[in-house]
């Protein structure tokens, strides 16, 4: 980034700006968001940002949905002679019903629609793999459900971007690295990639054959080719990020992954939009502009560059994260056609009763333990639904479970709230695992110790670990019990898990071992009949899951 930097501090409020003087500059609006998860509706919880009257408080704003997303972009990009609308990653995957129950197919076309032209590619690209990303790029029906829309999937016009995505029989990204745009004659160079740890956030048969490499390493190699075509201004579109402690549209301190990997970055980088941690920030990291518009399609990021005409590199760069209030921005009527459209099929589907509830099954965990009301009522309905295979424990892992089920006005739960919290669709795998692989597999919870996945297990098991034990070591053996026995390490025991886990998603490598592996129905479905079977259903005490220390 060939210029001075007048930088303004991390702690500004309201937008970050990094300017240089110039006599001649080519005026470029970016428009970006990042994990928009098919969230074509407002998403419940809004967004909560702080109170403008008293920041020592916090407000919730509605807002999001793609109707008014795409009225507000439409706004942004009025009067703009140069403008692109991009995304950082995670548009697809752990969707709501509407988008998950086509997969995700809807959310493809309405952000075509919208002007969507780059995206880089999130973990959450990879749920259904390689060739179910290439799906949604190319068209096609899916292969297995084949063409359930009201009309063909054509796929994006957007193009999707992995630099750091390589085939490993080719040595050459599965998607293309970069794309280069031009605005008044100057190239911009837009690069794309995902986080290097994605392996472990998806199901590795949907990635094998796939290498994740340095996101940092990975731009920095990419610089020289793009400044042999002449591009000075690089635009960096990642799926990682950082944690901000301010409000929505400030700075005063980030951590986490993104804050090193941007420090890496070569300085010809002028621009990093980030995501992957549902946070919102407008944020200077070692003299580039940072950015991230929060989850669910409740902000745009407005980022606001000029480009000397002259060196073709960015000599200002400022940012606004604009919340999509729904009371702001009136419907789309291009995207509320489309919505009703998918509706149409959708919504007789989404509307069967499932059963009811007494409260609000919260998927949030305890702060202390780690189990959580909507955990343990799933680990039940899967030992329910495979307890003809012998299943006498049942995991789960939490981030397979995307939503709240809430207790409305009278209490009943549809279909479409059961898909909501379980949108994935994986099928439960029931095997033999020694009392010692149990544990084995239960150590392997703290496998990344800033970032413990702890998985909710079904009644009549218990067990309780040691937060001060080493890694490998927090589980206490006797401490390990189904329906009141201690759990024998020699002993054989029938254990379900989601397809997920059975591969070593999330790193629980110990269930791939299990023996005699029958596959029984998707964990959406358990769900569902286990609400007809049992509502209404009760949030129950959490005392599976017991920590010491």
């Amino acid at each position: 980034m060939a210029i001075a930097l007048v930088a303004l501090a991390a702690c500004t409020l309201g937008s970050v700006s990094v300017t240089a003087q110039s006599t001649a500059a080519v005026d470029l609006t970016l428009l970006a968001i990042n994990d928009f998860h098919g969230n074509l509706r407002p998403a419940p919880g809004g967004i909560v940002i702080d109170d403008p009257a008293d920041r020592t408080k916090k407000i919730t704003v509605p807002a999001g949905g793609a109707e008014h997303m795409a009225t507000l972009v439409k706004q942004l990009r009025t009067g703009k002679k140069n403008s692109v609308f991009v995304a950082a990653g995670d548009l697809i995957g752990a969707s709501p019903f509407l988008s998950a129950m086509f997969h995700d197919e809807p959310t493809i076309e309405s952000l075509s629609m919208m002007g969507l032209e780059i995206a880089s590619v999130g973990n959450h690209e990879f749920d259904e793999g390689k060739t179910e990303l290439l799906r949604m790029q190319n068209g096609g029906c899916h292969p297995v459900d084949g063409c359930q829309g009201p009309h063909p999937f054509m796929g994006a016009t957007f193009h999707y971007l992995a630099a750091s995505t390589i085939e490993t029989a080719t040595g050459r990204p599965v998607l293309p690295p970069y794309e280069i745009k031009n605005f008044d004659g100057i190239p911009v160079g837009f690069i794309g990639l995902t986080l290097k740890a994605t392996p472990t956030l998806v199901s590795p048969p949907g990635v094998a054959g796939l290498e994740f490499r340095d996101e940092a390493e990975t731009v920095n190699a990419l610089v020289p080719e793009l400044k042999a075509k002449g591009v000075e201004a690089i635009v960096v579109l990642i799926h990682e990020g950082g944690f901000p402690s301010g409000d929505y549209n400030e700075c005063p301190g980030i951590s986490g992954p993104i804050v090193e990997i941007v420090k890496k970055f070569d300085k010809a980088v002028d621009v990093v939009i980030s995501g992957h941690t549902h946070r919102a920030y407008t944020c200077e990291i070692d003299g580039r502009l940072v950015t991230s518009g929060d989850k669910y399609g409740t902000i745009v990021t407005a980022i606001d560059l000029k480009v000397d005409r002259t060196t073709r590199d960015v000599i200002s760069a400022k940012a606004n994260n604009i919340i999509v209030r729904t009371a702001s921005y009136a419907a789309d009527p291009a995207q509320t056609a489309l919505l009703a459209a998918y509706d149409k099929v959708a919504g007789p589907i989404a509307a069967r009763p499932a059963g009811s509830v007494t409260s609000t099954l919260s998927r949030m965990p305890n702060m202390t333990t780690g189990e959580s009301p909507l955990g343990d009522i799933i680990a039940d309905a899967h030992l329910a639904a495979t307890a003809a295979a012998g299943a006498v424990i049942a995991f789960t892992n939490p981030g397979g479970i995307r939503a709240d089920i809430a207790h409305g006005p009278d209490g009943a739960v549809s279909y479409g709230d059961v898909f909501a919290a379980q949108p994935f669709r994986n099928q439960l795998v029931t095997v033999t695992l020694t009392g010692a692989q149990i544990k084995a597999a239960l150590e392997q919870q703290w496998l990344t110790p800033q970032r413990p996945r702890i998985l909710q297990v079904s009644k009549g098991f218990s067990y309780a670990w040691d937060n001060a034990g080493e890694v490998g070591h927090r589980v206490l053996a006797d401490r390990m019990l189904l329906n009141g026995q201690r759990i024998d390490p020699a002993a054989s025991y029938r254990v379900t898990v989601n397809q997920f886990l059975y591969v070593g998603g999330d790193g629980f490598t110990v269930l791939k071992d299990g023996i005699a592996p029958l596959v029984g129905v998707y964990d959406v479905d358990a769900l569902y009949a286990y609400f007809g079977a049992n509502s209404p259903v009760a949030p129950g005490t959490l005392e599976r899951i017991t920590r010491l220390n």
